[in-house]
């Protein structure tokens, strides 16, 4: 490690680097292939930055791409990256789709040493001929199991067939698939395989919760989470129409909660992160879209209000919780039926999957007692006494008033015996009608 880094390193709070920080700093910065699995939450963004930026020029344009499946994780690799950057006069620009393309080719136009984009813009920029990748020595997948997979795939490719033939390729992930095992076929270059995942000891304490809960009941358990001190959490969803329904309620409820989707605008996503982030909304509502990669510093918990259906999933969601040492709590909402497809789902896991229930204002693992109505006759209420304070008349409390008796007082109070008859309009008019007829046979 360079010595500014180490210096930096220190001035973090960091004491030593994680396993797969460890691991993969030789070979990234020996120009080796490299894959590198390691859970979520164990410092991927700085295992491959440190040894990438050892390696640059500072004024020689554009020598390192990495890639992120979303904006939201480009703009937080970028940042970090730009941290360490700083330190060799190197600039970092961010190419995210949904920005300003203007503005992002007036910051080529600088010619920074590192980008850091979602696949489609860069791969648009290159085409438009508004960055060159001739000069690329380093390419970085990051979030490799999701990026190489359907059209985005194709998109990789191309971007990397752009750059010379030589390029040095580091592909990163927290979950296996079997397009890793093949990156020798889709790329034309060996890579070496680097997995700490079992060395790891990075991850907190995180507990897996199921809370059965029906589909129409679910936001109101979201408000009752609401009523616990401190507790926020970042909410998944499976349908983004689900979402806005429930993001929509909670607006007009003024609850504390804000949404995150892939067609509002990054000014709007960049807001509702960071009001996150800051503690100004205490839960985020948001699909997928968020579950790779975000790091939300001591975040308490992660809810699953739509069930994941695959392995992958859910390990991705469930590792916004519980980074860099600290505790979380994941909490699936279903009804019996999900909850019982989730548990087969990963049952090939280590994830021990316990039941919860809210009881008062607390989540809790012990199942409520039901009250019998027997045992409800038995208990004994309270007799609430209600004292009523006298009028000012300026006579004590507890003393009979001087002089005599009020004896108009059953004169006031009437005989709830003798109840005031009403006169029934139509009665009367039966009684004249009898009578008219009665002339009228006269007659």
């Amino acid at each position: 490690m360079l010595k500014q880094f180490e210096a930096h390193f220190k001035d973090l709070g960091y004491t030593e680097p994680t396993a797969i920080q460890t691991a993969v700093y030789e070979p990234l910065a020996g120009d080796q292939n490299v894959l590198g699995l390691a859970p979520t939450g164990s410092g991927k963004t700085v295992a491959f930055t440190l040894p990438a930026l050892a390696n640059l020029l500072p004024g020689d344009g554009t020598q390192l791409i990495v890639l992120e499946p979303s904006q939201e994780l480009a703009i937080q690799t970028s940042r970090v990256m730009r941290d360490w950057a700083k330190l060799l006069d190197l600039k970092v620009v961010a190419l995210t789709g949904g920005a300003n393309v203007k503005r992002q080719t007036e910051r080529l136009k600088k010619r920074p040493e590192v980008i850091v984009g979602t696949p489609g813009r860069v791969l648009n920029l290159v085409s438009d001929r508004k960055l060159k990748l001739h000069l690329v020595s380093l390419l970085i997948v990051d979030e490799a199991d999701d990026l190489l997979t359907g059209d985005t795939l194709d998109t990789v490719r191309s971007i990397a067939q752009d750059m010379p033939a030589d390029v040095q390729l580091g592909f990163f992930s927290a979950t296996d698939t079997p397009i890793l095992h093949e990156l020798d076929q889709w790329f034309g270059q060996s890579v070496t395989r680097i997995d700490v995942r079992q060395e790891d000891n990075t991850q907190g304490t995180v507990r897996h919760g199921l809370l059965q809960v029906g589909m129409g009941k679910r936001d109101q358990m979201l408000k009752r989470m609401l009523a616990m001190p401190n507790f926020r959490a970042l909410v998944f969803f499976k349908q983004a129409n689900t979402l806005r329904q429930t993001a929509t309620r909670f607006y007009h409820e003024h609850m504390s909660a804000a949404s995150l989707t892939s067609d509002l605008r990054q000014v709007q996503r960049e807001k509702a992160l960071q009001d996150f982030r800051l503690g100004r909304t205490r839960l985020l509502l948001t699909t997928d879209v968020a579950a790779r990669g975000l790091d939300i510093p001591k975040l308490p918990a992660v809810i699953n209000y739509d069930l994941p259906t695959s392995v992958n999933e859910y390990v991705h969601r469930v590792g916004r919780t519980g980074r860099m040492g600290e505790p979380g709590q994941v909490i699936s909402l279903g009804d019996d039926h999900d909850l019982r497809d989730l548990k087969k789902l990963l049952k090939e896991t280590d994830y021990d999957l316990v039941p919860l229930y809210f009881s008062g204002r607390t989540l809790t693992t012990e199942k409520p007692v039901a009250v019998t109505p027997k045992q409800a006759a038995t208990v004994k209420p309270s007799a609430d006494v209600t004292v009523k304070t006298p009028k000012a008349t300026g006579v004590a409390a507890g003393e009979k008033p001087a002089g005599k008796p009020n004896t108009s007082r059953a004169k006031q109070e009437p005989n709830p015996s003798k109840k005031k008859k009403h006169k029934n309009r139509h009665t009367k008019n039966k009684g004249m009608r009898k009578k008219w007829r009665d002339r009228d046979a006269q007659q």
